[in-house]
C-alpha cells in the first residue's frame, strides 16, 4: 500500500523520540530518516520503527541486573513500587532539593518558609502509583519539575502569591506513568510546576533537528529523485 505524508511524518517522530530516549544513534537516525522521507510503500516504512517501542511505552530489561531506563525512556513499571527514599522535603531561611535518582513516597510533604525547594521527578521512581505531593510555601517557593510524559494534577491554591503550572514542553502522558496529585498552599509566596526533558534529552533532540534540516536539504537538492515527502519536486537549474 502506498504510504501518504501523514505516514511518513507519523515513522520521522518516531524517530525522533527514539533518538531523544537514546536508542538510536545520530547516524542511524539520519539514515533512517532519509529512508522515511523517500518511502513510498508501507513496506518501506514499517522496518523502520520495527525494533522500536512506542514512546513511554514498557519495555522488559535486558538482564536481570540491567537498570530501568530513565527520563522519557522510561520503564514505568520498573520504577513503580520501590521503597521511598523521602517522604518530604523542610526549607526554614534555605533550602532543599530532591533530584536525580531518588524514590517518591506516595504521600510527600514540602515545606518552604523564607526559603526555597525543588522536586525534580524526571529520574526519579515512585514508591506507588498514586502520589500526592503536598506543597506549602509561605513567603518562600518550592518547584517541582516533571518528565512531559508524567500524569499530573495540580489543584493547589494561592494566596497573595501563585500555586500552578508554567510553561510546559510538548508531550503525551501514557497509561503507564504513575499519577501525581500536587496540593497544597502558597501564601505571599508560590509553587511552581514545570514539565520538560533532561539537559540530555534536549540535546539529543536538538542534534535530531539539526540532522533532519541537513536531510531534507539533501534531498531538497536532489530534485525529484528525492521522491515523496523528499520536500523536492522539481530540479533546481
Amino acid at each position: 500500500m502506498r504510504a501518504s505524508d501523514a505516514e511518513r511524518e507519523r515513522i520521522a517522530e518516531l524517530l525522533r523520540e527514539a533518538v531523544a530516549e537514546g536508542r538510536l544513534e545520530m547516524d542511524e537516525f539520519e539514515q533512517r530518516l532519509e529512508t522515511a522521507y523517500t518511502a513510498r510503500t508501507h513496506g518501506e516504512l514499517e522496518p523502520l520503527v520495527r525494533d522500536l517501542p512506542a514512546p513511554g511505552t514498557a519495555v522488559a530489561p535486558v538482564g536481570a541486573s540491567a537498570p530501568p531506563l530513565r527520563g522519557s525512556a522510561a520503564n514505568w513499571p520498573a520504577r513503580i513500587g520501590s521503597t521511598a527514599t523521602s517522604k518530604g522535603g523542610f526549607a526554614l531561611w534555605g533550602g532543599f532539593n530532591r533530584r536525580g535518582r531518588w524514590t517518591v513516597s506516595r504521600k510527600f510533604t514540602a515545606f518552604a518558609m523564607w526559603g526555597g525547594g525543588e522536586i525534580d521527578l524526571r529520574e526519579a521512581d515512585f514508591e506507588d502509583r498514586e502520589v500526592v505531593i503536598r506543597c506549602i510555601a509561605i513567603m518562600g517557593g518550592i518547584h517541582v519539575t516533571a518528565p512531559p510524559e508524567l500524569n499530573v494534577d495540580v489543584r493547589g491554591v494561592g494566596i497573595m502569591g501563585g500555586f500552578g503550572e508554567g510553561p510546559n514542553e510538548d508531550g503525551e502522558t501514557v497509561p503507564e506513568a504513575p499519577r501525581v496529585r500536587i496540593t497544597g498552599l502558597a501564601l505571599m509566596g508560590g509553587v511552581g510546576v514545570e514539565r520538560k526533558r533532561t539537559k540530555a534529552e534536549r540535546r539529543r533532540l536538538k542534534e535530531a533537528e539539526e540532522a533532519e534540516r541537513a536531510v531534507r536539504e539533501r534531498q531538497r537538492l536532489d530534485g525529484p529523485d528525492a521522491g515523496p515527502g523528499g520536500g523536492g519536486r522539481k530540479e533546481l537549474g
